[in-house]
């Protein structure tokens, strides 16, 4: 058949049909949010051939009350490779969500949508309990869209345990390993396995010694991989050392005076500000309401048992009060922790130590496309790191000293640092300057103070650089969940690597109030090994085989493979549906997206992204601001500031269209983009 070929033939049938095979099959959906099947034997209507679009999408619902929803929205049905028919997942509307917020009484709130958020959210609504999410700005716009993009145990955090035979720094990392591999499986479209570089140099007489030393910690950093793995599995291939030839073929741009030879040990790469986002949108499909731009403004007590009942919150979008009611409330908001909990306790002592990380972004010709290097220690004793991620290469040290803001931003002092430093590595005829940094930003950690003696280490060398980044950098990474008197929980401390397991153990704990014991319908935490949304997790669009779907779109839509390898990366299966958007021979066609002789069009002639993932954005993934698109569904801002600055126009022309934007509102949307954009510019000759 034609992938042109009508739909109108049979559509009320089909529908009949596809909602009586839904009720059947929704309590046997293989944590699919309910895999639509359609009978064989039932007549169903034409669809496109190569048609095949994500198992793992589908709905628990088929609602038409979307604001930007067409009649043809219902009737897209997609064609598996089994021979089934599914129906894409299509999220709930922001209205029916900030609805159900003020009229039903949850089970769970969660405030915080950044990654740990995210992650109670999707655990308990797993569980079977009613769940609701609020975030005063957009998922994962904080530090959980800020992070260095890697998914790691933390090899130097191992090396520390063995120094100071420390053995809750060695369950730590023991914890992450495990979760590492957890992510690289819950989301494999999108994370990977990624080498890194140790390069080891002979500048001292004792310098060769250290090549054994770290040899033998990169063994040890598999060792405890594999022991976590189960059956020796950790998920990524082993570390090896090579001689200088090769490490000179592996990382060109390394300057190779005195160089030894090196170091590869591997960890994981991914997108954080999407994954986040696709942890909140598989929770909906778990049946939990999430909402960004909802503000908590206070929290309320019962008037009995003095006990946290609920919060008061504002619809910033809409500018609406109310509140919501639930019997346990679970603060996530990363470090910004206190600030929720002296809402409970006005006299509540801080447990949050910000440190941050800063980062620039250089062009991509200054790393291998598949190759990081890390300098385990810097003048200053912190970590350097080259790592190529999305187009471009980051480039920073970690752990300094930060005060609290919503808007951190990259000095100039932290991006000349980490241009000085880069350039003792860097071949002589590749050295860096501050023209070459196409972005820059900082995020905050929360560390958690978790005795007096973390609190010493806070407090001391206040008045240097080194010293603020040796303190932060000796505060554990552990987690720590504080229950008040109030029956306020707060989930804090810990690291992008480990928020699924952070999230399982306040989940275990709060599952045996009094409050919950009754409601909860799964006790033991299902999402260990779970997929998200995209992964294909009934197996039926590619059976885990993501390239095949990249071949789906470059052959049967037409798209460049650079476009194409880009939404299957960022996307997973759900990619095709952005392919029915910009195909002329699609029923879901939008011209307006499309050029005829060019194909579909593009945001920016500098990176793979399209102007329909804008449209995306704002129908399938709660964009609701042109930062939104600008940062977190692309990340643009973060590769490329001035690019970013350029596409601000056109993203909010098509945002305006999409969410019926006002002239008025228009014109704060391009206002409050360059503002924002403008702190990535930091450091750069303005």
């Amino acid at each position: 058949m034609s992938r042109g070929g009508s739909y109108r033939a049979g559509t009320a049938a089909a529908l009949t049909t596809f909602l009586g095979s839904f009720i059947a099959t929704k309590d046997q959906s293989n944590e699919e949010g309910g895999r639509v099947v359609l009978n064989h034997h039932h007549p169903s209507p034409p669809s496109p051939p190569s048609t095949i679009l994500s198992a793992s999408a589908f709905p628990r619902t088929i609602s038409n009350d979307s604001p930007n929803s067409r009649p043809n929205d219902r009737s897209m049905f997609i064609k598996c490779v089994d021979g089934t028919r599914v129906v894409p997942y299509r999220i709930p509307p922001r209205p029916s969500q900030i609805s159900r917020l003020h009229s039903e009484k949850f089970d769970i709130l969660v405030i915080g949508g950044g990654a740990v958020g995210c992650g109670v959210a999707l655990d308990a609504a797993s569980r079977g309990l009613n769940v609701a999410l609020v975030e005063r700005d957009d998922f994962c716009g904080g530090t959980s869209g800020r992070s260095t993009k890697l998914i790691h145990g933390g090899i130097r955090y191992l090396e520390n345990a063995f120094r100071n035979l420390d053995v809750g720094e060695y369950r730590l990392v023991e914890e992450a390993l495990r979760e590492r591999k957890h992510m690289l499986e819950a989301a494999p479209y999108m994370n990977h396995p990624f080498p890194i570089m140790i390069p080891m140099f002979n500048k001292r007489w004792y310098d060769f010694l250290l090549v054994p030393y770290y040899l033998i910690g990169a063994k040890c950093y598999d060792l405890v991989a594999g022991g976590v793995g189960g059956s020796g599995r950790s998920g990524v291939p082993p570390c090896r050392f090579i001689n200088a030839a090769e490490a000179k073929f592996q990382f060109p741009m390394l300057d190779d005076t005195s160089l030894l030879g090196a170091i590869i040990y591997y960890d994981g790469q991914f997108n954080d500000a999407r994954y986040g986002l696709h942890l909140a949108l598989t929770a909906t499909q778990s049946g939990a309401a999430v909402a960004s731009r909802v503000r908590v403004n206070s929290l309320v007590h019962d008037g009995g048992s003095g006990k946290v009942v609920g919060a008061t919150v504002k619809d910033v979008e809409r500018g609406k009060t109310f509140k919501i009611d639930a019997r346990v409330v679970i603060n996530c908001t990363g470090p910004f922790s206190d600030s929720i909990r002296r809402m409970d306790d006005p006299g509540a002592v801080d447990m949050i130590k910000p440190a941050a990380g800063v980062h620039v972004v250089l062009p991509d010709h200054y790393s291998p496309s598949n190759m990081g290097l890390i300098i385990p220690q810097t003048s200053d004793g912190r970590v350097l790191f080259f790592l190529p991620w999305e187009n471009g290469t980051i480039a920073g040290t970690t752990d300094s000293e930060s005060g609290l803001t919503m808007s951190p931003r990259a000095t100039e002092e932290d991006v000349g640092f980490i241009l000085e430093e880069a350039n003792k590595y860097l071949k002589p005829e590749k050295t860096v300057n501050v023209t070459d940094v196409k972005s820059a930003w900082s995020g905050i950690r929360p560390l958690v103070y978790q005795d007096d003696k973390d609190k010493d280490k806070g407090k001391a060398g206040s008045n240097s650089n080194s010293s603020n980044s040796s303190n932060t950098a000796s505060i554990s990474r552990t987690h720590v969940i504080s229950r008040s008197a109030n029956n306020l929980f707060t989930l804090a401390g810990g690291k992008w690597t480990t928020y699924r397991k952070m999230a399982q153990d306040v989940v275990d704990l709060v599952v045996d109030l009094p409050e919950l014991k009754r409601r909860v319908k799964r006790r033991k935490c299902t999402t260990s090994g779970k997929g998200i949304i995209g992964a294909d997790r009934a197996g039926v669009v590619s059976g885990g085989k993501f390239d095949r779907v990249v071949v789906t779109l470059r052959e049967e839509y037409q798209i460049p493979k650079d476009v194409a390898e880009h939404l299957v990366k960022n996307y997973g299966t759900r990619a095709l549906q952005i392919g029915e958007m910009v195909h002329p021979s699609s029923r879901f066609f939008e011209s307006n997206l499309y050029h005829e002789r060019f194909g579909p069009l593009k945001l920016s002639s500098a990176f793979p992204f399209l102007e329909a993932e804008v449209v995306f954005a704002c129908r399938q993934e709660y964009a609701l601001c042109a930062v939104d698109v600008l940062a977190r569904r692309t990340r643009l801002a973060y590769l490329d500031a001035e690019e970013a600055a350029k596409c601000i126009d056109r993203v909010v022309d098509i945002m305006g269209k999409e969410l019926s934007w006002s002239w008025r509102r228009k014109k704060r949307e391009k206002a409050e983009a360059r503002s924002f954009i403008n702190d990535f510019k930091r450091g750069k000759n303005e």
